[in-house]
């Protein structure tokens, strides 16, 4: 019973802030009113996060979609890579375009919740196109002497670049992604042309 308890006490957190930092901004978003928002103590709210970045860290990774990612692992190693390339969170897309303006001026103004971010952000697209890039050269489906790290940022940085640049126009993102790995998998893909 305790832990159903402490789950809802945790969610009605995040929801708090979600929405006070979408009305307020970051700055003017504090844990008292978090905590009178939610209907959460102030003592639960400090045993779930030690401090407001903590707290904000995981708002942030919710509206991102890092805290609902699915497993990536259908068999199709090409598919897989455009899954992990295409998915979008759950959560709604007009609270995220509220948000994350805060979060863009917070993380300039402070360079370790900066950091953090995209630490936090960038790692599970990384560790799961990692292993479906490992899996791809261990099955003969992709050249064995591949840069992983290289290949890291041909596959992310054109999704980077859309989202800083295009998010607004372009709504799906699959084929984005489709493209992204398309020209990934003729350039790294067993039987690519000689250069």
């Amino acid at each position: 019973m305790p832990r159903t308890l402490s789950a809802t006490a945790h969610q009605k957190a995040i929801r708090a802030a979600l929405k006070l930092v979408a009305e307020h901004g970051v700055d003017g978003t504090s844990m008292d009113a978090i905590a009178a928002s939610s209907g959460v103590s102030k003592a639960t709210i400090y045993k779930h996060w030690s401090d407001k970045e903590k707290l904000l860290l995981e708002v942030m990774a919710t509206i991102a979609g890092l805290t609902d990612r699915p497993p990536f692992d259908s068999g199709d190693t090409r598919a897989d890579m455009i899954a992990v390339l295409a998915h979008r969170p759950k959560e709604d897309r007009k609270v995220r375009e509220k948000l994350l303006p805060h979060f863009v001026a917070y993380s300039a103004r402070n360079m370790a919740f900066g950091k953090a971010w995209r630490s936090i952000a960038l790692e599970p697209p990384r560790r799961e196109l990692t292993a479906l890039i490992n899996q791809g050269v261990a099955r003969g489906e992709l050249i064995p002497d591949v840069d992983v790290s290289l290949c890291l940022a041909i596959l992310l940085g054109p999704i980077l670049y859309w989202h800083i640049f295009f998010k607004e126009t372009i709504v799906d993102p699959r084929p984005i992604a489709e493209g992204v790995v398309d020209a990934f998998w003729r350039a790294f893909g067993k039987g690519r042309p000689e250069i």
